[in-house]
């Protein structure tokens, strides 16, 4: 009768012993965070909060009243910005310096910073480059003590099995579930050497050297893109009121909405239509790709929105058995296919598909182009132009819709895009491609360190230094 099931057998008395909230839900007590607390438990351990100067938060949700958000200025950070022990920008927001100095919360090199409502998992640390810097409500602050722990080391091991597991474990809340400060203090951390600790120090600041080296190469395309557009110092119109009449309004376009006749869409458009090289469109350089597919395989790896990082457009894809793909997931795709989010285009989800994983399958909220054999465009140009401020702002223009605004496939392609040389085009190539090359080196690196931390844990630490060493 109980074949294939998870039963977890546990006494009252380690309930009440291991519970401070008195759970004894089957999450709480399953056989995975039972196994890992026992391994954790066979080695010297403290909790977090022995470890640290502090734990804590925003303060009152009332200080959020002094936040507007900004386009330049303080740094303020959001889960989205934690990822996997790295602090990414890329969607970041700013406060002004007076909303800054107002709020409790200021963060200083060192801190690590942990997601406690929402998306939970992951940690990163705060360095010099990123302050000042504040960070909301959705985030804790964690001062440790240096003399006991290592921030790098603290971070990975928040971000291992080892650590998130926990996390999972004291989370509360259905919908949106969320840790207190208390149950992150209650996280019980191994106590390693401080060689170990340095060594997963050196290989987490390499990553993240690497990390800054992909951005830089992707700054340059950027850069040398705009150089090319006579774009580097644009700056659209900021008038709000456009005067149509209904001819050229309604009639011509069918839309009476304000929004869709904003000067700047004007501004944007006769840029690119004027450009000494001349413009094309989407549709002239690109197919759009509908084949949907029949479900016909036991399992697709599948491509949502959320599997693409906005902040330097990669994609990632996670597989699912075909009962249990979500309904959206239509339209197949191969290596080489450019995917453009129609759901809030603004963040610049934008990605080429760099991997040959067979059965690919991707969310109808794409817009799926393949490069024609006669096309002037290569990927490369085309997804860094449209991830830039101009084009992301463009396509706002074509939002329809109010509670979930989206935008139309032949909207996308009915942009106009101006022609670059080829020359330009290759180096634009190159410094992207070695942005991907750089990305992935950093992951690689970020995955060995936490590896190698949770073998320290599950077998000892000389076996964690010799896996860093082999991968180093």
């Amino acid at each position: 009768m109980l074949e294939g099931l998870e039963i977890s057998e546990v006494f009252f008395s380690y309930v009440e012993k291991e519970s401070n909230t008195f759970r004894f839900d089957d999450d709480y007590f399953s056989k995975s965070n039972i196994e890992n607390q026992k391994l954790i438990r066979k080695k010297a351990y403290e909790k977090l909060s022995n470890l640290s100067y502090l734990i804590t938060d925003f303060g009152a949700f009332s200080q959020m009243n002094f936040v507007s958000y900004e386009e330049s200025g303080v740094l303020f950070l959001r889960n989205q910005n934690i990822k996997n022990n790295l602090v990414s920008t890329a969607d970041s927001v700013c406060i002004t310096d007076e909303a800054y100095n107002r709020l409790s919360l200021k963060l200083a090199e060192g801190d690590v910073l942990i997601p406690r409502v929402g998306t939970l998992g992951g940690a990163a640390v705060i360095q010099a480059k990123h302050l000042p810097c504040s960070a909301n409500q959705n985030l804790a602050q964690i001062k440790p003590n240096l003399n006991r722990i290592n921030t790098y080391f603290l971070s990975t091991f928040l971000c291992s099995k080892f650590g998130y597991s926990q996390v999972l474990k004291s989370a509360t809340g259905n919908v949106q579930p969320w840790l207190n400060l208390e149950n992150i203090g209650n996280i019980e951390i191994p106590l390693v050497s401080k060689e170990f600790q340095s060594q997963i120090e050196a290989t987490v600041l390499a990553a993240i050297a690497s990390t800054d080296k992909a951005n830089t190469s992707y700054a340059k395309a950027e850069s040398l893109l705009l150089d090319a557009l006579g774009m580097a110092n644009f700056s659209s119109n900021t008038e709000a009121i456009n005067v149509k009449t209904f001819k050229a309004s309604f009639v011509a376009t069918g839309r009476l909405d304000a929004e869709y006749y904003q000067p700047k869409y004007e501004d944007f458009e006769r840029m690119v239509v004027n450009h000494p090289l001349g413009f094309t469109t989407i549709a002239s350089e690109y197919e759009l790709i509908k084949q949907t597919s029949n479900r016909d395989k036991s399992a697709y790896n599948y491509i949502e929105i959320g599997d693409i990082n906005v902040s330097d457009g990669a994609a990632s894809f996670n597989c699912f058995d075909v009962e249990e793909l979500p309904d959206n997931a239509k339209l197949e795709a191969k290596r080489g296919d450019l995917l453009i989010s129609k759901v809030r285009p603004n963040r610049g989800a934008v990605a080429i598909i760099d991997f040959d994983d067979a059965d690919l399958i991707v969310s109808g909220a794409f817009t799926v182009l393949r490069e024609k054999e006669v096309s002037v465009f290569h990927n490369e140009t085309l997804k860094v132009l449209l991830r830039t401020k101009m084009y992301r702002e463009w396509m706002l223009k074509f939002n329809i819709g109010t509670q979930y605004p989206v935008i139309r496939d032949e909207d996308i392609l009915n942009l106009p895009i101006p022609c670059i040389d080829e020359p330009t085009q290759e180096k634009i190539a190159a410094l992207v491609k070695e942005s991907f090359s750089l990305k992935a080196e950093s992951e690689r690196l970020l995955d060995v360190a936490k590896r190698a931390v949770e073998i320290a844990i599950e077998q000892d630490e000389n076996a964690g230094m010799a896996y860093i060493e082999s991968n180093s």
